[in-house]
């Protein structure tokens, strides 16, 4: 004989699309009886409008008929009062509104990359630490916030036009499965320039933020634009960061920078994962000699200077370049890498900073 309770653990299996939990876990399965060979229960829908309610009573049907293959299963469709919706939504009385996608998402771990300057390669340390992530296992995502120099979508080779859901836009995936939301997604054509002053880029980077429905990641890395710009004050007070890991080049000039842009997080109360020097030689083809092309590293004397680790140099390697043309990121085996990663994985607190403003 079935019982309720394996009937209600067989419906944990069938998902909602749009708001991507199960039927149980959402409040939407009620009344289950089971009675000889017929298993009945009431299906509490958002709206009984939603354009998905056949495919997912079809769900909930092969699930039972699991059970056993006898069973008749008898669905009854009503839709939710209002107060059960804004329960479901989270939407508590007295709770500041959130949107939509900001409540339903479970976002656990954020890390912003950020440099001081531009040119130095931090967009392409940002790919490099999504790609190890997903290697690893992990739900990830990338919020491109360099919203006037968005270079994210060319790497992993990405054109199409990020969908629209009832709780927001939804990422577009890569061929590995790394969610992805950037401004050049969503222009008409690559090339084309953003021209907008401050707020309207703060805005656009909250809206990433906000309204995408990114789901359940375990890891959102965030690329910010050079420097210390509104788009990166921005996010370090409206966004719960983990962490910062800063990204330089081993000129002096690049070194000056990135320390403006560390003093940044310590006044904002971010915690710097660490630094990562890229660019920092290139190695010789023919005899497997270093040469420092931009000068001396220092690195390691900048990261003292700032009370921060000291996570690593990378080469200037043009295999990687080449499949960064070629939007094929997810293929560069990034062996120099591979420590670096590890150590900025390990350094990512299990709690989220609480910047100073909110």
């Amino acid at each position: 004989m079935i019982t309720v309770e394996q009937v209600r653990d067989a419906l944990r299996g069938v998902m909602d699309p749009e708001l991507g939990r199960n039927i149980v876990e959402l409040g939407m399965v009620r009344d289950i009886a089971v009675e000889a060979d017929e298993v009945s229960f009431t299906f509490a829908l958002t709206t009984l409008a939603c354009p998905l309610q056949d495919r997912m009573v079809a769900d909930a049907r092969e699930a039972i008929s699991r059970l056993d293959g006898n069973l008749q299963v008898a669905v009854r469709r009503v839709e939710m009062s209002k107060e059960e919706k804004e329960q479901l939504l989270g939407q508590a009385k007295g709770e500041k509104e959130k949107p939509l996608a900001e409540r339903m998402n479970e976002i656990r771990h954020v890390v912003a990359v950020m440099s001081g300057k531009g040119g130095v390669g931090k967009s392409s340390i940002a790919a490099l630490l999504a790609v190890l992530l997903r290697r690893q296992g992990n739900r990830v995502g990338v919020l491109d916030a360099d919203i006037t120099g968005p270079s994210i979508p060319k790497m992993f080779g990405l054109h199409e036009l990020p969908k629209t859901s009832p709780l927001g836009l939804l990422p577009v995936e890569t061929k590995t499965g790394i969610k992805v939301m950037s401004i050049n997604l969503l222009l008409q054509s690559e090339d084309q320039a953003v021209i907008w002053r401050g707020p309207l880029i703060s805005g656009a980077i909250v809206q990433f933020w906000s309204q995408v429905f990114w789901r359940d990641l375990d890891y959102l890395i965030i690329d910010l634009p050079p420097g210390t710009s509104d788009a990166s004050l921005t996010v370090m007070q409206s966004i719960p960061i983990s962490g910062i890991l800063l990204v330089t080049s081993p000129q002096d000039l690049a070194g000056m920078v990135v320390r403006k842009a560390a003093q940044m997080a310590f006044q904002l109360n971010v915690p710097l994962l660490g630094l990562v020097e890229n660019m920092s030689y290139v190695t010789c083809p023919k005899c497997g000699e270093r040469i420092d092309v931009f000068g001396r590293s220092q690195a390691l004397e900048t990261a003292l200077q700032l009370g921060v680790s000291f996570l690593g140099r990378l080469p200037l390697d043009p295999e990687m370049s080449s499949l960064c043309d070629a939007g094929q990121i997810e293929d560069y085996a990034a062996e120099a890498f591979k420590e670096i990663g590890e150590q900025i994985v390990a350094r990512v607190p299990d709690t989220v900073a609480k910047p100073v403003f909110e």
